[in-house]
């Protein structure tokens, strides 16, 4: 019977990949951007853009502002999982989340195309990407850094 030693463990090694400044950059900029375009080119947010019939019979119309709701409401769902990642990067997009908040909320205040409730909901998903961004980061910061026993 011949005994083998057994070879050395395979260590797990951890490659962390770089990611440059876009990876940093809040993806509720582009409705945002977009309304403010449709808005400057005077653009209609409530006129029907699409109609679709519903096999109820009725006829649902699609707007322009309910497209950039849509759109919005898709980013911010990928805006909260880049949220559940940690690192540098990570201070940096909630920076940037902060300061699309800020300058949404100086529109809304001041100028006057952004006085609708379409602009008013995507400001409002700017802002719950910031609180979420911070409650997720601080929550995994707990898990990670546990403090006692």
């Amino acid at each position: 019977m011949a005994m083998s030693e057994p070879g050395p463990e395979k260590r797990t090694v951890r490659r962390f990949e770089r990611r440059g400044w876009m990876a940093a950059v809040p993806l509720l900029v582009v409705p945002l951007l977009a309304y403010v375009a449709f808005a400057g080119a005077g653009a209609d947010f409530d006129a029907a853009r699409f109609e679709v019939s519903l096999p109820s019979g009725g006829t649902w119309r699609i707007a322009l502002g309910d497209i950039l709701l849509a759109v919005g409401l898709g980013l911010l769902f990928f805006e909260v999982l880049k949220a559940t990642r940690t690192g540098g990067a990570t201070v940096i997009d909630h920076a940037f989340s902060m300061m699309v908040f800020v300058v949404c909320l100086i529109l809304f205040l001041i100028w006057d195309a952004a006085a609708s409730s379409t602009f008013f909901l995507l400001m409002l998903m700017a802002m719950i990407d910031v609180i979420a961004g911070f409650s997720v980061t601080i929550n995994a910061a707990r898990r990670d850094y546990s403090v006692g026993e």
